[in-house]
């Protein structure tokens, strides 16, 4: 499993609506003894990173400090165990989460990129792995910086329906079943595509930004082409 939960969820506060237990770096990172310590103490503890928002993107997770809290007031960074934080060589992964590598994730938002601009369209796209958490986000020169956003919030809709998000707009919009697997972070229209290998989808491909009558026909052809760079060397 990629994460670990604790359980029931902390108290409401001003600081734990910004935050979400960051469990799976003091079991790595703290070793068992002090994990252990820090279990009971890790509701009210400082280690409580989570999204601000429901919308908020995967990993989007913000920690408790070092921001302004909800009076405008910058909260200070609060004392942390002895080394529960310190990463250094041959730490190990923070995420075994399979997806596609970094290399392919970058030539396929490259890919992406270069079809949308040859066809006159300046873009952003997104890669995904099978977590829904970027691998590789990338804007055109030219282009609104919030097109990458936007073409992981599709993506995250051909990751979860495991097919076209053109495809499971269709779906969504016939009935309740569907419209129930939706999440705030998504955004569900045409764009992008999922990757797979086999049987498996191990991640997504998303692209926002190209215009046309009907809304994300144009960036799902360049999610495709995309996805087409890569797609016999993927494992």
């Amino acid at each position: 499993m990629r994460r670990w939960s604790i359980g029931s969820a902390p108290p409401e506060t001003p600081l734990s609506r910004r935050s979400r237990i960051a469990w799976p770096l003091i079991t790595r990172l703290a070793g068992g003894a002090l994990a252990a310590a820090l279990l009971s103490a890790a509701a009210d503890g400082p280690l409580h990173d989570q999204p601000a928002s429901p919308r908020s993107l995967p990993a989007d997770n913000l920690p408790p400090f070092a921001m302004l809290d909800d009076h405008g007031t910058l909260i200070p960074v609060p004392p942390l165990p002895p080394d529960a934080l310190r990463r250094g060589p041959g730490t190990a992964p923070e995420s075994d989460t399979r997806g596609p590598t970094l290399a392919l994730a970058i030539e396929a938002a490259h890919a992406a990129v270069g079809s949308c601009a040859a066809a006159g369209y300046r873009i952003g796209a997104a890669v995904i792995d099978s977590a829904g958490e970027a691998r590789a986000l990338l804007t055109a020169d030219g282009a609104d910086g919030s097109h990458v956003f936007v073409a992981m919030r599709k993506a995250l809709v051909a990751l979860a329906f495991r097919q076209p998000s053109s495809e499971a707009r269709e779906q969504i919009l016939k009935g309740n079943a569907s419209l129930a697997r939706v999440t705030p972070s998504m955004f569900v229209e045409g764009g992008a595509v999922p990757i797979r290998v086999g049987d498996d989808v191990i991640g997504a491909i998303g692209v926002s930004g190209a215009a046309g009558a009907v809304i994300g026909r144009q960036d799902e052809l360049c999610a495709t082409a995309g996805l087409d760079s890569i797609r016999h060397r993927l494992k």
